[in-house]
This record gives structure tokens, C-alpha cells and sequence, in this order.
């Protein structure tokens, strides 16, 4: 028989009790600040967001902030590791983070006015000098403990660097744009405050010092025309047609 219109024993209310929720997600915590470590959470700026597909092509990460997370992955990274396809030699280490929604709230969301992790996000990891890229965000990891959720999981991936624009303030996130990027706007002159200056036709001025075959290697085609010239030799007949040319 109900009583009061509920189902279950009325004198047990194990889901409703906000206080014993508080409670859990406070041990939570506690316990990630103790068990877990600190990393950097890079937010992505948006800049030319489109509204078609709900995407932003142009990416920039001006905020890094420090905060606590609890690594799941306790037997090394998860994903398809090293290996190598015909693209040369790709890394796929994935990473579990935890952090909990009250710690995120009162150190990200506040500052960033942001209500969870998003994908596309970064997270910098300090044991091996990586940033990893948040893929999936999971809102029900710990499933409804006293009828709350607590914690947030963050399935992230090795970043793979496409000229994304670096200004955070810590040099070994910073450098990552100074060192791999072979955009032209990471070489343009700036004036003190930081813009860029332009020509009479809207165009970055860049720096006599870029040369694209010396910041990459690959882009210098010279020695694979000289090599492919020693295996095929285009003046000669065409020992396949039928005729002479």
C-alpha cells in the first residue's frame, strides 16, 4: 500500500536526502585532492564559430588553469599506442581523467563561464610533458550515488598540433606553437601590444627569418625530384605504347 503517494518505504528516503549528497560529494573531493594530481585545463577560445555545424576551424588557448583530476587509467595509456601506417608513425595514447563537478565548477566554470568540460578542451599532463585533447565528456561515470551526480569523466587523446594559436603564459604549453607551428601569422611582426601588422592589402607582415624548408624538412622537394629523376626517366620511349611519340 502507498503511503503519501510513494511506492517505496517512506521512512527510508535513500535518493532525496541533499545533505547525505553534499556529504558524498565532499568525501569525493577530498579523496580526488588526495589520490589525484594536478594538471592544467586549457579551455579553447572560440573565434569564428560555425553555426551550420557547430564547429570553430580556428582555434586559440589564452587560459590555462591548474586543477585537480584523478587518473583511471593506473596500467598505462589506453588506445592503439604506437604504430606505424602510412602516414609515418602515429601516437594514439588515450587518457581517463576524473574531476569532480563542484572542484571544476569553482575553479573552471566560474572563471571560464563555462557548466562542464568540452570536447575539444585541452588538458596538459605533467608526467610525461603531453596535452591531451578531451574526445568525450561522461556525465554518468559514478551512476546517481544518493540520486546525485559527482563526477565528471574526460576520455582524452594524445593532441595532434594543426597550427592552433598558443598564448597561455607557461612556456612548455606556449612553445608548442613556436616550435611545430608553420602557420605564416606565427611569424608575423607584432607591435607591442601584441597585433599584428599589416599591408595596405589586410596581409600579415611576416619576418624575412621564415623559410618553410628550414622549419620543415619534408616541405623541401629538391632531394626527392633529384632521386625519382634516377628511377624514372620520362624522355626515353614508352616501352608499354605501340608506337613511337
Amino acid at each position: 500500500m502507498k503511503e503519501n503517494g510513494i511506492s517505496t518505504n517512506f521512512f527510508f528516503n535513500n535518493f532525496q536526502s541533499s545533505q547525505e549528497q553534499n556529504l558524498i560529494e565532499d568525501l569525493i573531493v577530498e579523496s580526488i585532492k588526495i589520490y589525484g594530481l594536478e594538471v592544467i585545463f586549457i579551455p579553447r577560445a572560440p573565434i569564428n564559430v560555425d553555426v551550420v555545424y557547430g564547429e570553430d576551424p580556428l582555434r586559440e588557448y589564452v587560459d590555462a588553469i591548474p586543477i585537480e583530476m584523478y587518473v583511471k587509467n593506473v596500467e598505462g595509456f589506453a588506445g592503439e599506442g604506437d604504430f606505424l601506417s602510412k602516414f609515418n608513425i602515429q601516437i594514439r595514447d588515450q587518457l581517463t581523467l576524473t574531476v569532480a563537478r563542484k572542484s571544476f565548477q569553482d575553479e573552471v566554470g566560474q572563471l571560464e563561464d563555462l557548466e562542464r568540460p568540452r570536447e575539444g578542451d585541452l588538458i596538459y599532463f605533467p608526467f610525461n610533458r603531453k596535452i591531451f585533447e578531451i574526445r568525450f565528456v561522461e556525465h554518468e561515470a559514478i551512476f546517481y550515488q544518493l540520486g546525485a551526480l559527482q563526477t565528471y569523466d574526460l576520455k582524452c587523446e594524445l593532441f595532434e598540433y594543426n597550427n592552433e594559436y598558443f598564448n597561455t603564459g607557461i612556456d612548455v604549453i606556449d612553445d608548442l606553437m613556436k616550435n611545430f607551428s608553420l602557420g605564416l601569422n606565427t611569424f608575423s611582426l607584432l607591435t607591442e601590444t601584441g597585433l599584428e601588422v599589416v599591408a595596405e592589402d589586410s596581409y600579415a607582415i611576416i619576418q624575412e627569418n621564415y623559410d618553410i624548408n628550414e622549419n620543415d624538412v619534408l616541405a623541401n622537394n629538391d632531394e626527392i625530384q633529384a632521386e625519382g629523376s634516377g628511377i624514372l626517366d620520362f624522355t626515353e620511349r614508352d616501352p608499354f605504347s605501340e608506337g613511337t611519340y
